[in-house]
């Protein structure tokens, strides 16, 4: 790791995208470095996906030990360890960032601490932080410094009174009320996990529906859901002169002509993420960005400044941590010769507050602004055996097929382990498989995913149990 070593690849950036494009231009036998600001592993591993789903797992298995009663045995009241719970969930950043420091030394990637700088092309330096004045000479440069969360102006993130996932995720103490604006994935997903744990949550968006990007059925059932567990949901509604005092927090919830004042003990901020691109590049780099600040690339990754390619959340949405490890496994593919990048089409989206989403491909509503001729199927988990013996009846699995071939346009699920699920449509869809063969292949009963075969049946009206 010396400062005279000559790369083939610098990669700029630690998540999903970086470690992945890292590791695998090692396993192409390439010499490789990687910078990280913080631990490998990035915002995903270490402050989003992977302990948000260690909290969400403590919030839905509390739930489960409140209501024993239904499965014939009683266990008492279940208490909290407020500590614990967020301890866990910092154990398994921990343990799964270790991991990924083990991969970097089997596939012998350097890994520098520090806030890097494309200086020229070819040239990145260490600018800030533990390595920092190292400077690294190479051939390739892929930037995945990804995104952060988005706040508002005049608002000042304390980690207490005012809140983004990242300071959620080691709030020492459990807000009594807590105001959420914004009911995306992240929204949702802390909405469901402060609640379960008794956190009076009042959840708002601005657009019509909550989670907005998914199928308005979707939508519907999980608003309903959570309004049947006692959250204050609003939809269609602005969060204004927000006040920001020692003890609690004070908005004004505005929806048309109608004002609602609203004091709770904490706010928490899921308004979307802005790119981190400050001080990536020296004034003597220039790179393309759109007009919402991102890194513009063609079809093989590549910025307009030559040699310096980008993937994950740095070039745009979709801002998903599987996307983001397969563009840069395309990008360090494609650089190095090994079959032409493709850029991304399909891709399943996943949300895991309870009951979980999960998604592939159109809406029906983007269907319908298309003007498609297609086809919906539906099977609701009521009607799923294994979903009503284990408990898990709520949520339903929909398909939208075109005619007259019955291809797959997308597919939505909201139920349990809908996110384990969703990855045969993603399958189906990728390789150009029809509603006609997931309704003949044959799914074991009584199963979950007999529900996927089900609702490509009533697609073509043929399902045996609706």
């Amino acid at each position: 790791m010396a400062e005279n070593t000559k790369y083939d690849l610098v990669v700029i950036g630690g998540g999903p995208a970086g470690y992945a494009g890292a590791i695998r231009a090692g396993q192409l036998g390439k010499k490789v470095a990687c910078i990280e600001m913080e631990r490998p592993g990035g915002t995903c591993l270490n402050w989003g996906c992977i302990p948000t789903k260690a909290l969400l797992k403590s919030a839905e298995l509390f739930k489960t030990l409140a209501d024993t009663d239904a499965f014939g045995f009683s266990v008492g009241e279940p208490t909290v360890d407020w500590e614990k719970v967020i301890q866990r969930s910092r154990g398994v950043a921990d343990r799964m960032a270790s991991g990924v420091e083990f991969l970097f030394k089997k596939n012998k990637v350097d890994h520098f601490e520090g806030k890097a700088q494309v200086t020229v092309p070819g040239m990145v330096e260490v600018i800030e932080g533990k390595d920092k004045g190292k400077v690294l000479m190479t051939e390739n440069i892929l930037i995945a410094t990804g995104c952060r969360a988005r706040t508002l102006p005049d608002l000042k993130v304390d980690g207490e009174r005012v809140m983004t996932s990242r300071e959620a995720l080691v709030m020492k103490k459990k807000p009594k009320s807590v105001l959420i604006v914004g009911a995306g994935a992240i929204g949702v997903e802390f909405a469901y996990f402060l609640q379960s744990f008794g956190s009076e949550v009042t959840l708002v968006e601005m657009l019509d529906d909550i989670v907005p990007v998914e199928d308005t059925d979707v939508s519907k059932v999980l608003a309903r859901s959570f309004k049947k567990g006692g959250m204050k949901v609003h939809t269609g509604t602005r969060v204004e002169n927000i006040e920001v005092q020692k003890t609690q927090v004070k908005a004004e919830l505005v929806a048309g002509d109608k004002r609602e004042k609203i004091t709770t003990d904490s706010l928490l901020l899921s308004i979307g993420v802005v790119p981190n691109t400050d001080g990536l590049f020296s004034n003597k780099v220039k790179v393309n960005l759109d007009k919402r600040g991102y890194l513009e690339v063609n079809d093989r990754y590549e910025t307009s400044a030559k040699g310096v390619y980008a993937a994950g959340d740095i070039i745009g949405p979709p801002w998903l941590a599987h996307v983001a490890t397969w563009e840069s496994l395309q990008a360090v593919n494609g650089m190095f010769g090994h079959g032409v990048p493709r850029r991304v089409k399909e891709f399943p989206g996943c949300t895991y507050c309870v009951p979980q989403i999960a998604s592939v491909g159109m809406t029906e509503r983007e269907a319908k602004e298309k003007g498609l001729n297609y086809k919906v199927g539906k099977f609701p988990f009521t009607a799923s055996g294994k979903a009503v013996a284990s408990g898990h009846s709520e949520g339903f699995v929909k398909i939208l097929t075109e005619e007259p071939y019955g291809e797959i346009l997308g597919a939505h699920i909201i139920g349990h382990d809908a996110t384990e699920l969703i990855a045969e449509y993603a399958l189906a869809m990728r390789n150009e498989i029809t509603a006609d063969d997931i309704h003949a292949t044959i799914h074991a009963h009584p199963t979950l995913s007999e529900a996927l075969m089900e609702a490509a049946a009533d697609s073509v009206g043929e399902a045996i149990h609706i």
